[in-house]
């Protein structure tokens, strides 16, 4: 077993469910070209639990494994934070592998210019399914998601996100770490590292290849979660919703409307015989922008996977991510905004008790 004299990284994992995706991500650790960390793996409640993982691994990893009830993701990266070691805390999720110099990039980045907190990029595997490419690409891409998940193109400042993010041990404990929101809470915590007078800052050489979902319906589930928290951040945190935020719910509400219109067009085309003409342009005219958006999806992630097939489901992909975020920002908006009700009774699955 390696031993390390002076403990500089610490490297936090919680784990629910994924002894197979901990076993890679563990994999990718023990090639890292910068040695000087520990790991330590929570496993948070989990059926299947990655005891067996970790225990390979212990023999090329500096590793800690802890076991506890299920209490959600951000509180288990508050207990590995409070038995770690390291002067710098880097939070991961267990669905991520790290290329070789990742270590590396932090650790010249920290070097270079020091700071408090920091995020990094996420990209897609080679061996990632074509679905999870394109669902990568959907969450990455400008025209999807604005480029805010670390993108150099973007329409908002950088906020680290819980997958690929890093904070000084000592401010992590003085902000109290993660609140108990079951979604939103890395970007909860990174508004709270800001408005205690930091500035993150985005280690663009500092990448992981994230898995994300593996098919469209968890897809969908995840980022109509991601709609609900955004009403949530900005009631807890007035002033952090902005335009991009919304592009969403608007994009939602008026793929919504050009649908109906066609369809309103569709059913005319038949009550209205002789001015059918006119009726069929009603139905036709609102498929416009909508097949131009798809045919702009399909040829930029195309080029930028180098498949067609990934960009054919890039459209799918990028629809389910912006209709499926903007259903649950409608919906707490609706909650929270207009019944007034409190965080907790209008989405209480959202939160860990």
């Amino acid at each position: 077993m390696f031993i390390f004299a002076h403990m500089k990284y610490s490297i936090i994992v919680p784990v629910y469910n994924r002894p197979d995706e901990v076993d890679e991500l563990l994999r990718s650790l023990t090639g890292q070209t910068m040695k000087d960390f520990e790991v330590l793996i929570v496993e948070d409640g989990s059926q299947r639990d990655c005891r067996e993982v970790v225990e390979k691994y212990k023999p090329q990893l500096n590793l800690k494994y802890f076991a506890k009830p299920n209490s959600g993701p951000g509180q288990s990266r508050n207990y590995g934070a409070q038995r770690a070691q390291g002067d710098m805390l880097i939070v991961l999720d267990s669905d991520v592998v790290l290329p070789q110099g990742y270590m590396e990039a932090v650790d010249d980045e920290m070097r270079r210019q020091p700071v408090v907190a920091f995020g990094g990029p996420d990209a897609s595997h080679p061996s990632f399914t074509n679905v999870q490419k394109a669902i990568s690409y959907s969450m990455t891409s400008f025209f999807t998601t604005g480029g805010i998940r670390g993108g150099k193109k973007k329409l908002d400042k950088f906020y680290p996100r819980s997958f690929n993010m890093g904070i000084r041990r000592d401010v992590y404990q003085q902000l109290g770490g993660f609140s108990k929101m079951r979604f939103g809470e890395d970007i909860d915590f990174s508004y709270r590292i800001v408005e205690a007078g930091h500035q993150p800052r985005l280690f663009a050489d500092a990448w992981v290849w994230h898995k994300r979902r593996t098919d469209f319906r968890k897809f969908f589930r995840q980022v109509y979660n991601s709609g609900i928290a955004r009403i949530n951040l900005e009631k807890r945190h007035p002033g952090t919703l902005k335009l991009v935020h919304l592009l969403p719910a608007v994009f939602t509400v008026g793929v919504i409307a050009l649908v109906l219109v066609s369809a309103v067009g569709r059913a005319l085309m038949h009550y209205d015989a002789p001015n059918w003409r006119t009726w069929y342009w009603v139905c036709a005219l609102p498929w416009i922008p909508i097949l131009l958006y798809s045919l702009v999806i399909f040829i930029d992630s195309a080029l930028k996977n180098k498949s067609l097939r990934v960009g054919l489901l890039s459209v799918p992909a990028a629809f389910v991510q912006l209709m499926g975020y903007g259903f649950g920002f409608i919906e707490s908006w609706w909650k929270r905004c207009v019944l007034k009700q409190d965080e907790f009774t209008a989405f209480e699955k959202t939160f860990y008790k």
